[in-house]
């Protein structure tokens, strides 16, 4: 697949440092803790991907996509997956995707919110989680609207809980997974915005770069992230083109 000089600029301390982020609930792009262990679907790409290589997997978990960003970035983590953007790209180097998501809001119940139109507009509350695609993109397309940010998916959902916000920016995959937390709560059709979830190497390693993206897109033709969302429960999530 691979020879040594290429393995070791991808992983240089002979392990392959892989980050992962997690929420309260699962989806195509979040993992969950289960007691002492990690599982979801990047957790099992990036064991994949670390028996090809041959390699043990020092798996490292985050709470959102900016955290592992930086990790990334800084060169404290090999590989990620994470939503790709312009202000990522800045930081990181991106390979293929093997998802597209798409971010709405979810509106807590009892609001009279009914489409994402509606949400920019002076006095609507806006949560996103910190340095995050979603979250840039909303105040993009919301300008009008109070914009806050929080650290984690698990303290946006307390503030859904208890209407501490107005409009909850997130995927709609990820949202759908928080609904039977918040009774009453509503996802609001359509989208602000549309990625993919590309993997991601620190920047300048070329051959890095070059073997993440050609074994994603092996695991792609050859099953490996369906089975990955087939496992995971996400039956009819699509593999990205």
């Amino acid at each position: 697949m691979a020879g040594p000089d290429d393995i070791e600029e991808l992983a240089p301390t002979g392990k392959l440092r892989a980050g992962v982020v997690v929420a309260p609930a699962a989806s195509a792009f979040f993992a969950i803790r289960d007691g002492e262990a990690v599982r979801g679907v990047t957790v099992d790409l990036l064991r994949a991907f670390a028996d090809k290589l041959g390699l043990p997997l020092d798996l490292q978990v985050y709470d959102n996509s900016g955290q592992v960003t930086e990790a990334v970035a800084g060169g404290a983590c090999d590989v990620a997956f994470m939503p790709h953007d312009a202000a990522r790209a800045e930081k990181v180097d991106f390979g293929p995707p093997y998802f597209i998501i798409e971010s709405t809001y979810l509106v807590p119940a009892g609001s009279g919110t009914q489409s994402i139109d509606e949400v920019n507009r002076p006095g609507v509350r806006v949560v996103a989680i910190a340095n995050t695609t979603t979250g840039r993109s909303a105040r993009r397309t919301a300008p009008n609207a109070d914009h806050m940010e929080v650290p984690s998916v698990d303290k946006m959902t307390e503030m859904a809980r208890t209407g501490d916000g107005d409009a909850f920016a997130l995927t709609h995959d990820s949202l759908a997974g928080l609904m039977p937390k918040l009774p009453g709560a509503r996802i609001l059709p359509g989208n602000f915005q549309q990625t993919g979830i590309g993997v991601a190497v620190p920047k300048g390693r070329a051959a890095a770069l070059k073997l993440a993206s050609a074994w994603l897109a092996d695991a792609k033709a050859s099953g490996v992230v369906r089975r990955a969302f087939d496992a995971a429960g996400f039956k009819d999530a699509i593999v990205a083109p």
